[in-house]
């Protein structure tokens, strides 16, 4: 309960003794230490569910990327953007030779998939480099998404996408990025190439796994691609 104390009492101490002109500047630190503590607690949070998450056997993700992720998840689940307690995140920042995608039941605070991942064959070789929202770009986009309906597409049992940041990854269903199954996504053709195989666009999946995952995140879960060329998105940049 201290750090829920101390701004107020700070506040207070602050407010006897002082004239009217100091009174703008009491404001601005009351201000300024209440976001202070609100960000240590947010963070905090988001530190203890990740040391507690029970990874299934799995490598944990980075904290960099899940804390970014997981403060976006709850923006988005509080403007009712997505339903499902069912984060997705993908780290762009590795290598495509490594499992970079999470798919983590934040119930249960479990991880449930660790798997490979394609970004765009435009979007780099083995490291994922240059990102783009337009159409015919054959790059990946980054950032929230809320994932959509399933369909069958040419890629077999495929997942569609609505991008949520404007002008980063809105054309998302316009492009036709979505989620499926592509056989250039798996360790032999790792082994062939020296990398994952590319898509256009998608975040394509090995084919064994993709009808598991499309099945537990579909229908308003959240997915996160991140990158550390960005940092994390405000709400006034989420499409509500």
């Amino acid at each position: 309960m201290i750090y829920k104390i101390y701004p107020a009492l700070l506040f207070l101490f602050l407010s006897f003794g002082t004239d009217s002109k100091n009174t703008s500047e009491s404001k601005k630190l009351e201000t300024n230490t209440f976001a202070k503590v609100d960000n240590l607690t947010i963070d905090a949070k988001i530190e203890s569910i990740y040391h507690m998450m029970d990874s299934n056997h799995f490598v944990l993700p980075e904290m960099k990327s899940f804390s970014e992720a997981l403060k976006g998840f709850y923006l988005l689940k509080e403007k009712g953007l997505i339903q499902k307690d069912i984060l997705t995140l993908v780290d762009f920042s590795l290598s495509s030779n490594t499992k970079r995608l999470w798919v983590i039941d934040l119930v249960a605070n479990k991880i449930l998939f660790h798997s490979l991942v394609a970004h765009g064959k435009n979007t780099g070789d083995e490291i994922a480099s240059v990102f783009s929202n337009q159409n015919s770009s054959n790059k990946s986009s980054l950032g929230f998404y809320a994932t959509g309906e399933v369909y069958q597409g040419k890629h077999g049992l495929s997942l569609r996408l609505d991008g949520l940041e404007k002008g980063v990854n809105d054309n998302a269903r316009e492009r036709a990025i979505v989620i499926h199954g592509a056989d250039y996504v798996s360790e032999s053709f790792i082994r062939g190439n020296k990398r994952l195989g590319r898509s256009q666009g998608c975040p394509a999946l090995p084919v064994e796994l993709t009808n598991a995952i499309i099945e537990v995140i579909k229908n308003k879960s959240c997915l996160f691609i991140y990158h550390p060329s960005r940092s994390f998105v405000s709400e006034e940049k989420l499409i509500s």
